[in-house]
C-alpha cells in the first residue's frame, strides 16, 4: 500500500464497521494469496547468509525468537496466560505495549521481567500515523524515549509494520523488529528479503541498531484474515530456516488469542491451543537443536559478532 492510499486507509478506518473491514480483507487476501505463491510463505533468495557467516552460539541449527505486539487492553489482560503457558513449555519471549492507547500495567511489566521474559515497545498510539511526517515521528520518537527509558526496554516495534528504518535511529534502541523477510499481505509489503537480522547504520557515523525481519506469518494473517486452523504454514516455515541455519522469529497477540480451551471462538479470535501445539512440536522435533533467544539477546550477540 503507498503512502497515499495508507494515509486514506486510516482516516476512514475509525467510521468502517469492524467487522466489514475484516470481510474486505479476508476477500482481498484470498485472491492475492492465489499470486503470490513463488514468494509467500518462503522467499528461496531470503536463506542466504550473511558473508562473513559465524554461526550461531553452541552451533546451534537455528534461533527461536518469540514476539508478542499487544495492541488493546483484552490483549494486555491476556498476557500473564500467555506467560504461563510458554514458561511450563520451557520457552520465553517479548511482549511489546503501546504505551498511549490502554493502561499498561507497572507491575505486569515487572512480573513478566521477573519471570525471564522482556518488555519492548510498539508505536505510542497505534494509530497508523506515526510516519506521516518526519517531524511528527521525531515528536512521538521524544515520547517513545521516555517510555523506553521508563519500561528500561532497549527494543522497539512500529505498528503495522510501517518502517522508514533511517528515521529509526531517532529512538534509543539497540534493535528493530518492523520488517520481515516476505509478507506481501503487509500495508507495507517491501520485504527485506533475508532470514538473518541486519545492521541499520546512520549516515555519516557507525552508530547502529539490530533490524530483525519476523520470518514466520503474523497469526493475524493466518488465523483471523486466512481463517487456518492449524500451525501446518508455521512448521512448514519453520523447518525450511531450521534447515537453511536462520532466524525464526514469529509475533503473535494475545489480543486474537483465546484461552478458553478452543470453545466460544469468533471471528477476530484462535484458540491458544494451536500455539501452545507449535510450542510442544518445536520442543520435541527440535530439541537441542535451537537458541530460544530474547529479542535484547539477539541484538546483543549479533552486535558483538557481526559489527
Amino acid at each position: 500500500m503507498n503512502p497515499i492510499l495508507s494515509s486514506i486507509f486510516y482516516q476512514v478506518k475509525p467510521i468502517v464497521p469492524r467487522q466489514l473491514q475484516l470481510e474486505m480483507r479476508r476477500r482481498a487476501i484470498k485472491f492475492k494469496r492465489k499470486r503470490v505463491v513463488s514468494k509467500w510463505p518462503i522467499l528461496q533468495q531470503a536463506s542466504k547468509r550473511p558473508s562473513p557467516w559465524h554461526g550461531w552460539p553452541d552451533k546451534k541449527r537455528f534461533v527461536l525468537i518469540l514476539t508478542h505486539d499487544v495492541e488493546t487492553a483484552k490483549g494486555h489482560e491476556n498476557c500473564l496466560e500467555l506467560m504461563a503457558l510458554e514458561k511450563s513449555l520451557g520457552f520465553r519471549s517479548s511482549f511489546n505495549f503501546v504505551p498511549l492507547r490502554y493502561s499498561v500495567s507497572k507491575a505486569q511489566i515487572l512480573k513478566l521481567k521477573s519471570n525471564g521474559f522482556e518488555v519492548g515497545v510498539h508505536g505510542l498510539y497505534h494509530d497508523g500515523k506515526l510516519f506521516k511526517s518526519k517531524a511528527l515521528f521525531n515528536s512521538r520518537a521524544e515520547k517513545i524515549n521516555h517510555y523506553l527509558k521508563e519500561w528500561q526496554a532497549v527494543g522497539f516495534r512500529a505498528p503495522a509494520m510501517h518502517h522508514k528504518l533511517d528515521w529509526m535511529h531517532a529512538l534509543n534502541i539497540e534493535y528493530d523488529m518492523s520488517t520481515f523477510d516476505t509478507d506481501p499481505f503487509e500495508p507495507q509489503p517491501d520485504g527485506v528479503d533475508t532470514i538473518f537480522p541486519f545492521l541499520v547504520r546512520k549516515s555519516g557515523n557507525a552508530e547502529c541498531f539490530v533490524e530483525m525481519p519476523y520470518t514466520l506469518p503474523q497469526d493475524f494473517t493466518l488465523y483471523i484474515l486466512m481463517q487456518e486452523r492449524s500451525s501446518k504454514i508455521w512448521k512448514l516455515k519453520l523447518k525450511w530456516i531450521a534447515e537453511n541455519k536462520g532466524m525464526v522469529l514469529l509475533n503473535t497477540h494475545p489480543d486474537y488469542m483465546s484461552f478458553t480451551g478452543g470453545k466460544g471462538l469468533n471471528k477476530e479470535s484462535y484458540s491458544a491451543l494451536i500455539y501452545e501445539e507449535f510450542l510442544t512440536w518445536i520442543k520435541e522435533n527440535y530439541a537441542g537443536l535451537f537458541w530460544n533467544a530474547l529479542p535484547k539477546e539477539m541484538a546483543e550477540f549479533w552486535m558483538h559478532n557481526y559489527a
